[in-house]
């Protein structure tokens, strides 16, 4: 449905429009708001903005139409204009469009004739619409995606590779902020967001510094994975340096509850499935990684308290040599069958 503004100061306007156009009104294919002067059709548009388009006369008392025309841009960029009016002469015409006009019908008005550039200007606007729609949808997307990645997303080869998995032998850390679901209860959800925000921001720099890849924010956890030469190591090192920087934040007072930022790891190493995982048919899916190191990562997650970093013994026989670590003993983890022993790392 289009939304189209009439701004005439003739009284009779109002009704011929809704009479002529009576079976697009029915049919919502039109709906109509009316003004009787520029200055009353610059609050219309504060009120509805959702209009498509704008029909003006030229000679109205307290603002004219072509003072409107100039005003238009400010009050919505998006709206066109045409000017019905009966000064069909150049001048008038040149006028009109040397302010932004989209189009001009004289009076007394042909309305099939207006119609068909009231449809004209419709599509036009709507064209710009989806424009803009796919700009914003672009500029959002590459607030999410690297831009290697964008340029690889036009061509067919990335079309080609949605179906290609491989098994890969890498790092996985998932790491949780600790006591954030308690708050937010108590806060507003903007604060609540702002506040989550902020603290991942902090804890990607620092998994982007070790060459890691965020691969998902689960609620107040990110899932993280590594792979390439020393991944465990590097992995390790994201942990430690996060854990340092949560370390340095002052408590943070939110009303009458103070919330102090801790975060709780699990990292697990070895190998996994790499692919892109979801509902094709949805057109959904998620290049991640899946298999029975990804789970246990998130399981040694599960039992680490605040300020842990939570590792299984197999992982400690391998950076043993390189962190102090230190024994926590042997844990049950949901299903799995057997104990697992497991380390913190210190430092």
């Amino acid at each position: 449905m289009a939304k189209i503004l009439v701004v005439d100061d003739e009284a009779d306007l109002e009704i011929l429009v809704k009479q002529k156009f009576r079976k697009k009104i029915r049919e919502n294919i039109y709906e109509f708001v009316f003004a009787q002067n520029g200055e009353e059709a610059l609050e219309r548009v504060k009120e509805h903005a959702d209009i498509d388009i704008v029909l003006s006369d030229i000679n109205m008392p307290v603002m004219d139409g072509l003072t409107l025309l100039s005003r238009l841009p400010d009050a919505n960029p998006m709206l066109k204009a045409v000017v019905v009016s009966a000064y069909g002469d150049m001048q008038s015409i040149r006028s009109a469009m040397n302010r932004g006009a989209f189009d001009f019908v004289c009076k007394p008005v042909d309305f099939d004739d207006l119609d068909l550039t009231m449809q004209k200007t419709i599509e036009h606007v709507k064209q710009l619409q989806e424009t803009i729609k796919a700009i914003k949808e672009n500029n959002i997307l590459k607030m999410y995606v690297d831009e290697n990645v964008l340029n690889f997303m036009t061509h067919k080869e990335f079309e080609n590779s949605l179906l290609k998995n491989e098994q890969i032998n890498g790092t996985v850390m998932f790491l949780d902020v600790c006591g954030f679901t308690a708050i937010t209860e108590q806060v507003p959800p903007n604060t609540v967001v702002e506040l989550l925000n902020s603290l991942f921001d902090r804890i990607v720099k620092e998994i982007i510094a070790q060459g890691g890849h965020v691969d998902k924010f689960m609620g107040d956890a990110v899932m993280a994975v590594f792979r390439g030469d020393y991944h465990l190591d590097r992995a390790i090192d994201t942990a430690l340096a996060v854990r340092a920087q949560m370390n340095s934040i002052q408590p943070i007072q939110v009303g009458d509850k103070t919330f102090e930022a801790h975060i709780s790891v699990g990292i697990n190493s070895g190998e996994m499935v790499s692919g892109n995982i979801g509902s094709a048919s949805l057109k959904r899916l998620d290049y991640t990684v899946i298999g029975d190191s990804v789970n246990l990562a998130q399981r040694l997650q599960s039992v680490a308290k605040a300020g842990q970093i939570v590792i299984t013994e197999n992982v400690y026989e391998q950076v043993k040599e390189s962190f102090n670590c230190e024994l926590l003993g042997e844990v049950n983890l949901k299903n799995k069958s057997n104990q697992y022993t497991v380390y913190q790392v210190v430092e």
